[in-house]
């Protein structure tokens, strides 16, 4: 039985996908590898896979290199909003489902923060050895 959230999921929205996942999703709708898309934006593969990844994000003129070659609005690729490749075909999901993939977003959002503190600590002990 479908709900109404069932049938108003935003696949590639903010409750579902992060900046990553919606580049990993433009590019495989674009018919691109990875290797592909870093080679024509100039970039090493690794970068790539970090913004695939939410690791990392790109500067302003390779992100707007990546709006062009995956042909989606820069607002859609930011938070979801906007301009961006059809969704994939894929039944609505449950409730369930849906409730375990946003709390699964918040986790790893918050492993990420938790990530970029340990980092500005690890720097701020090596300053205060020296």
């Amino acid at each position: 039985m479908e709900n109404e959230s069932d049938t108003n999921f935003d696949w590639y929205g903010p409750d579902a996908a992060t900046f990553g996942d919606r580049v990993l999703g433009a590019r495989e709708k674009a018919g691109m590898t990875q290797a592909q898309l870093s080679r024509r934006l100039g970039i090493k593969l690794t970068t790539l896979q970090a913004w695939e990844e939410d690791r990392s994000e790109p500067r302003a003129n390779k992100l707007q290199m990546l709006t062009g070659m995956l042909n989606v609005s820069l607002p859609w690729l930011l938070s979801g909003e906007g301009i961006g490749p059809e969704e994939p075909n894929t039944a609505p999901l449950s409730d369930d489902i849906q409730t375990i993939l946003i709390e699964m977003r918040a986790i790893k959002t918050d492993m990420n923060r938790t990530a970029d503190r340990l980092s500005k600590l690890e720097k701020k002990l090596r300053l205060a050895m020296k």
